[in-house]
């Protein structure tokens, strides 16, 4: 597979290719192929991720309180941001891919576009050091940083869900986490949410919390 149109598109080009080529590399052609996954840069990418996140918000954002950095931080390093990093980069084009995941869907599930944005973070840091690491931070997520500490000060997803449902009176509102899947270190939840047993919408996320919140943005957005 030709990568150099992903390095143009992301700005970096890498001296060891078998970094990048190993942070594209999912658990599931892996498997297949008997070699190394992209896990373990992803592991390392998310804590590089969250770490230059909150440097540039300290940074960049001196009127938001401690509270606010942590909602912002949480916006701007969730799986859909992720997501639109790689669909912007068409990282989808690049995935290795095993048949068992291509047989299951017919595209890349944003939820590995999204982890394989982390692992190509730490492949970066492992080609180039921090400072181009955060270099394709930044580019990437400032104007979601920007967005986000716009709409700090609004409700979340689940309260805005609760008074829209409740205008006409009391109704049962339910969250359940439905799925757990992955290691303990990169957890996926799915939760679903109920208005009087019907179920409105269900959503994705690294935390039960998180998950929860998508199912009621997309409950809103139904």
């Amino acid at each position: 597979m030709n990568l150099e149109k992903l390095e143009n598109s992301i700005g970096y080009t890498f001296k060891n290719k078998q970094l990048l080529e190993n942070a594209l590399t999912h658990t599931s052609y892996a498997y297949e192929k008997h070699i190394a996954s992209n896990e373990k840069l992803e592991f390392l990418g998310d804590s590089i991720l969250e770490f230059i996140s909150s440097k540039y918000l300290y940074n960049n954002f001196p009127k938001l309180s401690e509270g606010e950095m942590t909602k912002v931080r949480a916006t701007i390093v969730c799986e859909e941001s992720l997501y639109k990093i790689a669909k912007k980069h068409n990282f989808s084009d690049f995935l290795f891919l095993g048949k068992s995941e291509l047989a299951c869907h017919k595209e890349a599930r944003p939820a590995i576009m999204a982890d394989s944005v982390e692992a190509v973070i730490a492949a970066i840091y492992f080609d180039a050091g921090l400072e181009e690491a955060e270099r394709f931070i930044i580019e990437n997520l400032k104007e979601e940083a920007v967005l986000a500490s716009k709409n700090v000060g609004q409700k979340d997803y689940k309260t805005v869900l609760q008074e829209k449902l409740q205008v006409n009176g009391d109704v049962h509102i339910k969250y359940e986490i439905i799925k757990e899947e992955g290691p303990d270190h990169n957890k996926k939840f799915t939760a679903r949410v109920s208005c009087n047993n019907k179920i409105l919408a269900t959503g994705e996320g690294k935390t039960k919390k998180n998950a929860e919140m998508e199912a009621a943005r997309k409950a809103l957005n139904s």
